[in-house]
């Protein structure tokens, strides 16, 4: 885990357990007492894609690197305040909620759903989410 310190109150996060940054953005920027991730998608710590056509395998993969750079932050999935699934067909709705559901128990987080015309490297699923650090 890398924290780098861009502003006076800004900490850019980044953890090898998941994959790097594809583009100009970090994983994740702490900002005060909020830590706000950028859109993971479904590539493994070596940049793979993982799951390709399965909305399920994407899914677990993209539910696996949130966890890693939240708690790369330092806090914890049961401190996720606020998600957005970004998917690339609302018929896979149903499907990632059960997925997301699960990963999550019983805590649920704020979250807005949205289909999208098309998402990087043409994954099925992304999600971003802004997490307490208190």
């Amino acid at each position: 885990m890398a924290t780098v310190q861009t502003h006076p109150s800004l900490s850019i996060v980044s953890t090898s357990n998941a994959p790097a940054a594809i583009g100009p953005y970090a994983q994740a920027i702490k900002a005060g007492d909020l830590l706000f991730l950028s859109g993971c998608i479904p590539l493994n710590p070596q940049g793979e894609l993982v799951g390709e056509g399965s909305v399920e395998a994407q899914t677990h993969q993209v539910l696996a690197n949130l966890k890693a750079v939240v708690e790369a932050g330092g806090s914890e999935l049961g401190k996720v305040v606020k998600t957005t699934v970004f998917l690339k067909s609302m018929n896979d709705f149903a499907t990632v909620n059960g997925i997301y559901a699960a990963f999550f128990g019983k805590h649920t987080p704020a979250r807005s759903a949205v289909e999208v015309a098309r998402l990087p490297k043409d994954v099925l699923v992304e999600i971003e989410a802004i997490v307490s650090l208190k």
